[in-house]
This record gives C-alpha cells, sequence and structure tokens, in this order.
C-alpha cells in the first residue's frame, strides 16, 4: 500500500485528519521496520509514543476527576490505571483496525505484531502524540474519549464505591483471590488524642501504610497507598477493580 493510502486510510479509519499528514504516517513507523528500510523517510514511532503517554494520562485523569468527584486520590489512579494500561489500549487499538496500517518488518508481522496488544497500544498513543502536535489538546481530548469511550463507559456504569477499602477488596478478590488484610503497627498519643499506624497486605506483601486519629482512618489512608502502588505491584487492575 502506497504511502498517500496509508494515510488517506489511517484518517477515515481515526476519524481525523491532520494538517501535518506525515506526523500521523509516523506514528504508524514501528522500529523493527528501519531495521529492514534504514532509509526510509520518517523515523519510528517511539518519540510521539512518548507525548501520547502522557497526553493520554492527562485527558483521562482529568475525566475521571470530573466524572467522580467523591472518589479519592487512590480510586481515581487504580481506575485510570484501567483504563490507560496497555491492554486496555491495545484493545481498542485494534476494534480500530490500526494494525493493518503499521509499518512493520517481516519478522515482526510472522511474530504477531499486527495483533498484539502491547505493540498497539504504543502505536495509539502515537498517534495520539501526533494529533495533539497536529491540532492541540482540546482536539485531543475529543479524540481519546470517542475512541476510549466503550472502556469509559464500562467503567462508569460499575460505579466503583469511593471508600477505598472496598475497593481495594473488589481488586484483590476479583484478580488474586484473596482479601487484604489489616494489621496495627502502633498506638501513640493520650488517650483523647490516639495516633494509630496500620499496614495492609496482600497475601505477604505490604502494599501500604497508613495513620490517623482513629484505626478506621488509618485503614483507609493505607488502602489509598496501596491502591496508589497496585498498577506497578501487578501489572495494573483490571477494568473497574474487577477480573477481566
Amino acid at each position: 500500500m502506497a504511502t498517500t493510502d496509508i494515510i488517506e486510510r489511517a484518517q477515515q479509519i481515526l476519524g481525523i485528519r491532520l494538517n501535518q499528514p506525515l506526523l500521523l504516517e509516523q506514528s504508524l513507523v514501528h522500529r523493527s521496520f528501519l531495521n529492514e528500510h534504514p532509509d526510509f523517510h520518517l523515523g519510528s514511532n517511539e518519540r510521539l509514543e512518548y507525548l501520547g503517554d502522557a497526553v493520554v494520562g492527562l485527558i483521562i485523569s482529568h475525566h475521571l476527576y470530573e466524572s467522580f468527584p467523591q472518589a479519592p486520590e487512590g480510586v481515581l489512579t487504580a481506575m485510570r490505571a484501567a483504563i490507560v494500561r496497555a491492554q486496555t489500549l491495545g484493545r481498542v487499538a485494534r476494534s480500530l483496525g490500526i494494525g493493518d496500517l503499521l509499518y512493520l518488518s517481516h519478522g515482526e508481522i510472522e511474530a504477531g505484531g499486527r495483533v498484539r496488544r502491547r505493540l498497539l497500544a504504543q502505536a495509539y498513543e502515537a498517534i495520539v502524540g501526533a494529533i495533539y502536535l497536529d491540532q492541540g489538546l482540546e482536539a485531543t481530548r475529543a479524540f481519546v474519549l470517542r475512541t476510549l469511550a466503550p472502556e469509559i463507559e464500562r467503567l462508569e456504569q460499575e460505579q466503583p464505591p469511593t471508600d477505598a477499602k472496598s475497593y481495594l477488596q473488589q481488586l484483590t478478590q476479583g484478580q488474586l483471590g484473596i482479601r487484604p488484610t489489616y494489621h496495627l503497627l502502633s498506638t501513640s498519643g493520650p488517650g483523647h488524642r490516639p495516633h494509630f499506624v496500620v499496614e495492609v497486605r496482600v497475601g505477604d506483601q505490604v502494599l501500604g501504610v497508613g495513620e490517623g486519629p482513629r484505626k478506621q482512618e488509618a485503614e483507609q489512608a493505607a488502602a489509598r497507598e496501596a491502591l496508589a502502588r497496585w498498577p506497578s505491584v501487578f501489572g495494573g487492575p483490571p477494568p473497574s477493580g474487577r477480573a477481566p
């Protein structure tokens, strides 16, 4: 397929036209392709992916902040991770047909690169980066919220609890089949003004430590820290905190 055909088809399936179509083409260039075509007129999509990753995170963070005004930071963090993880973005990119447009090496194609979720997720982020550079934040926000609408709607329909402890329990039971446990580490201060320090464990792993004037508040603080750490420890929660 000729370059102009790829750009035109990409703009059609994405539902957006760029003023600088070469940016869109570059977002489709995987580095493996350049190993076989070192004289290609464009570089890889890695820099655009870097930018797009940050832009997607910002747009989804803003959307969740407005959609769930009572949700604490830890819950919002886990919800965002459910949407922006590679599995989700790759699924969306595949549904859009982005895999068929990618510039890949023969080896990458034979290895299933056109349907590999992580590779597709990276291409989606690169496309977002290209749109952002070409048309700015508002047009990019419209594209991201439109293309991720099914994932966002599924998350919103689940109505996740604003209670960090309840949400953490949903995550651990849904993905790991176990409940988190809370352990009192210390109690200090006078009787009329106690101070509690609590840790939360998932299995044998300590995920968070919280403090507060009441044991319940300390447990909630520990749960919020655990939710914030969840993506880095377990690779991202399933959508809306439940098993996929």
